[in-house]
């Protein structure tokens, strides 16, 4: 009989890790403490080995139908003058018509759509508590009876549950990077007319202010980001004192500063987290494993996180389809074929905050200047800007593509 696999999270690890378990005959089931698979948000990037993972999948023409095709950064001064303008290939070094940009919440729901046949989904619910035995795990649930599975998998992101439950808390694994972003949807009204397909950008010393058009979609994304001292903290559930920190960051801002601020205040798809990478000296314990952000958050700044995601699940998957089910020998396999590919990965995160989010007023000029001269250096840009192409291209995908269970 098959074996089940309890999967805790409905974002992008944990459909694309489902599709590849029930490829292989094992039954999986997603459990999603929201009440469906969200939509919107910002948009990420599908690049390197994940594009031929999703092309495995059968997806890749569809997240290619909804690709928003980002043309340009626009970094501007306190006036609005352009700096410098840079397109997606210089930042990462990728060839253009490669790599797919999609929203979050369109790829979540392109997975949703992909497995919901095969793969039983329980929504409005979260794991409480889990009891590992001989035979199994046993699972405590916050609303539904209890289980007992084969198999858990936490595929709930940076602040993972199950990672706490199973591993410890996140504190021993959470490094902050030194900044903290909020993200909200902006109206058009009172904005840069005519931008499309473009991310606005103002700068001052650890801070940065933006805002970015997507294609299809009639408002904006705007983004308030700022440098954080060493233990900043804010209540993980206190909208209201997320909101007035980031204000405070931002209050003698120039631009559109006042307006993104205006706008944070009242908009309510508001997100707020620390800019942070999730390190592990392992991803599972007994018959629990980890995947995605939940084990290996590369941060923001990395632009890998949903890349690590899918090429994580496949090869998990695919590690416990050719160890047939026992954890004992899967999950080590897992993490010896895929943790040199997540440390290279993480290491781009590393100085992806100084370009973004230069901290002092010579290093924002350097950048400033850096940023201007790109475009004219001509075969030189592609050595100065592709740490992001190669360490995206640096993983072989192995063959787990024939089923091997059941």
């Amino acid at each position: 009989m098959p074996r089940t696999v309890l999967i805790s999270g409905a974002s992008i690890a944990g459909p694309a890790l489902a599709f590849w378990l029930h490829h292989h005959g094992f039954r999986p089931v997603v459990v999603e403490r929201a009440a469906t698979v969200r939509g919107g948000g910002y948009p990420i990037d599908v690049r390197g080995s994940a594009i031929e993972v999703v092309e495995r999948m059968g997806l890749l023409p569809a997240l290619r139908d909804a690709h928003v095709d980002t043309q340009r950064t626009t970094f501007v001064d306190a006036r609005g003058r352009v700096i410098a303008r840079i397109t997606p290939e210089m930042f990462t070094g990728s060839p253009e018509g490669r790599d797919v940009e999609l929203s979050r919440g369109e790829l979540a729901r392109l997975l949703y759509e992909r497995t919901r046949d095969d793969v039983e989904y329980v929504f409005e619910d979260s794991i409480t508590a889990l009891d590992q035995r001989s035979d199994g795990v046993h699972v405590t649930f916050r609303h539904g009876p209890p289980r007992t599975v084969d198999l858990v998998v936490g595929a709930d992101g940076l602040h993972s549950a199950v990672r706490r439950l199973a591993l410890g808390a996140e504190t021993a694994f959470r490094h902050d990077l030194g900044f903290a972003f909020a993200g909200f949807s902006l109206d058009r009204t009172g904005f840069a007319e005519g931008v499309e397909r473009e991310v606005l950008v103002h700068n001052t010393p650890g801070r940065m202010a933006g805002y970015y058009a997507v294609r299809g979609q009639p408002g904006l994304v705007g983004v308030l980001a700022f440098a954080t001292p060493p233990g900043f903290t804010v209540e993980p559930g206190d909208t209201d004192g997320q909101r007035d920190v980031v204000a405070a960051a931002f209050a003698d801002g120039r631009w559109e500063v006042p307006r993104l601020v205006a706008a944070m205040r009242t908009a309510e798809d508001f997100f707020f987290d620390t800019v942070s990478q999730i390190r592990m000296p392992r991803w599972s314990t007994g018959r629990v494993a980890l995947v995605g952000d939940a084990a290996y958050a590369p941060a923001l700044l990395s632009g890998q996180g949903t890349s690590l995601a899918l090429v994580g699940a496949y090869v998990l998957a695919g590690e416990l389809a050719r160890a047939g089910g026992d954890p004992a020998v899967a999950f080590g396999s897992y993490e010896q074929a895929l943790r040199p590919f997540v440390d290279r990965n993480q290491d781009l995160a590393r100085s992806g905050g100084a370009t973004l989010i230069p901290a002092t007023r010579t290093a924002l000029w350097l950048r400033d200047r850096f940023l201007a001269a790109l475009p004219h250096l001509g075969p030189l840009k592609r050595l100065l800007s592709g740490r992001i192409d190669g360490a995206a291209q640096s993983f072989t995908l192995p063959d787990h593509t024939r089923p091997t269970v059941g």
